[in-house]
């Protein structure tokens, strides 16, 4: 079968899924993310999905089967092979007739593929120049190798048309009530153990106390910053049967016992904070029960109901449905995979979940692995939605502090792994608090050096468009290495490399201008890539 027949067969493949669903153009358009007219290119045969990301998107959203996906894989790799005859950005332009959202809600990057083979193919192409440099010379002391093979324990690699990152991606968890916020550069704030649970705020049905969630959301304003409000913490009145939370305030766990009093928060929380809060997220760690004792889908009404009051108040605050957290536990899994299966997603503009290594001292990079647990589980439920990183784990309070050199590099890892993983925003844990294993500036003092480094790494960003990222062996680097593609403000190319541990040897691909550290320093071209476990910025 020659190309065009192979593309033509795609395009039918597709209408024929899309025909069996009975869904229109615009409502596949609303359930993918993907603009109306692509949708229709695509299923048409008058435009080539970018990705087959893009494909699996349609073809799931249709209820596609694991023999459909296959046949699409197939039809889709080849016909990829031949010149791109669209724009690739296609695929993430607004759909038309449909309300912008607001500023807190960035455009979707593509999805990561579970067919990694295509993805590497492709992701060739977009790292070029550093795929010229595959005469790797391995880990510190090893000895000279040819070119890696692509292996089962990589993590396999993607490329998407350049999508710009933003600045929001890089935000923060206040666990301060001051209303002072970071004097080193971050992009968003979220409020939460910062004595605004809902037991704080409305200590008795009827009466509320607004001063400290006053205070911080006009420290927030104050510095531009967008503000997540997280909801947690049941009054007592509204729940005296329910059990206690962790929290010395007498704030329970269970939903209130006549959902009329959560409707009347939510209206009088929305209307208060209009166009002041841009985002909500409708419970804190929704599957411990430490903080939520409630049942799935008791919770999935709350999020219905909450979204609809939000969203006729204000139309541009984004919804974040319920965080998940506990993903390393079967448990915290089921109860996650229920909640999916609500379609209560259906309801939010982005999932929330907690991404945090098994332990504080593994590598952020072991994030990626919750990842794709994190994606199968919406598979599984037939969704798709942004994700949100609201925080950590219950127990990282009791970790050891990590020494200051490594709290730096996984501070700048954390939201690298959140690149790489295509998560939307990502919410470090926290600012404000001294007993963590990392610390970025308590409230009052001066900024760490991984505070620091993190505000390098937004500078380094700031205006750049990802096209890529992957490590290891299948991405033609050292095992231990990862790296992410990037296109600045200028159009130039640049590199993020950095090691997950130890450190690495591997010529400079070709073209190198210069290497820029974390610390504000610049090095000269050289014949060897210094790779660490401290990220540098390789410019082309």
């Amino acid at each position: 079968m020659s190309r065009s027949d192979d593309r033509s067969a795609l395009a039918d493949l597709l209408a024929q899924l899309k025909d069996r669903s009975g869904l229109s153009y615009a409502a596949l358009a609303r359930k993918t993310n993907i603009s109306r007219s692509s949708v229709h290119r695509f299923c048409s045969g008058a435009g080539l999905p970018p990705d087959f990301g893009t494909v699996e998107r349609i073809a799931t959203a249709c209820g596609a089967s694991k023999a459909d996906l296959d046949s699409l894989y197939r039809l889709w790799s080849h016909t990829a092979q031949s010149p791109a005859e669209e724009p690739l950005a296609e695929a993430t332009e607004p759909t038309p007739g449909t309300p912008e959202p607001g500023p807190s809600v960035e455009a979707p990057a593509a999805p990561r593929s579970r067919h990694g083979a295509v993805r590497w193919i492709a992701a060739a192409a977009a790292v070029a120049l550093a795929v010229l440099a595959l005469a790797v010379v391995g880990t510190s002391g090893g000895e000279p190798t040819g070119p890696a093979e692509p292996t089962a324990d990589s993590a396999p690699p993607w490329t998407q048309a350049p999508a710009a990152v933003s600045p929001h991606f890089f935000g923060v968890t206040i666990n301060s009530s001051t209303g002072a916020m970071p004097t080193f550069r971050v992009g968003a704030v979220r409020l939460w153990d910062s004595r605004t649970r809902w037991a704080n705020l409305q200590p008795r049905r009827g009466q509320f106390d607004w001063s400290i969630l006053d205070r911080l959301v006009a420290g927030a304003q104050a510095q531009g910053l967008p503000v997540l409000f997280t909801i947690g913490g049941t009054p007592e009145w509204a729940a005296p049967t329910s059990p206690r939370s962790t929290y010395a305030d007498g704030s329970r766990t269970g939903p209130p016992d006549d959902l009329a009093d959560w409707d009347a928060f939510i209206r009088t929380l929305a209307e208060r904070y209009q166009d002041r809060i841009q985002a909500y997220e409708l419970w804190v760690v929704a599957n411990d029960s430490r903080f939520f004792s409630g049942d799935p889908a008791t919770l999935a009404e709350m999020t219905a109901r909450a979204s609809k009051i939000i969203k006729a108040v204000d139309r541009r605050a984004a919804v974040i449905c319920p965080s998940m957290g506990r993903l390393w536990e079967n448990e915290g899994r089921t109860w996650f995979e229920r909640f999916a299966a609500t379609r209560a997603y259906d309801h939010c503009d982005a999932a929330g979940v907690k991404l945090h290594q098994r332990q504080a001292s593994d590598p952020p990079e072991t994030l990626a692995e919750l990842i794709t647990l994190i994606d199968r589980t919406f598979h599984k439920a037939g969704i798709h939605p942004k994700v949100w990183n609201t925080g950590t784990s219950y127990e990282t309070a009791l970790a050891a502090p990590l020494d200051e050199d490594t709290a730096a590099d996984h501070a700048v890892r954390f939201y690298l792994a959140g690149l790489y993983g295509q998560v939307n925003r990502m919410y470090f844990y926290s600012w404000g608090g001294v007993k963590l294993p990392i610390v970025l500036q308590r409230d009052g003092g001066p900024p760490t050096r991984a505070a620091l480094h993190v505000e390098e790494l937004q500078r380094w960003l700031r205006d750049a468009a990802i096209e890529s990222c992957g490590h290891g062996t299948g991405y033609g680097l050292p095992a231990s290495v990862w790296q992410c593609r990037f296109r600045g403000a200028d159009g130039r190319p640049f590199l993020i490399v950095w090691a997950e541990r130890g450190s690495a040897r591997m010529p400079a691909p070709p073209g190198v201008r210069e290497i820029r550290h974390l610390d504000g320093t610049t090095t000269a071209q050289a014949a060897d890539l210094p790779v660490t476990t401290r990220p540098i910025l390789v410019t082309l």
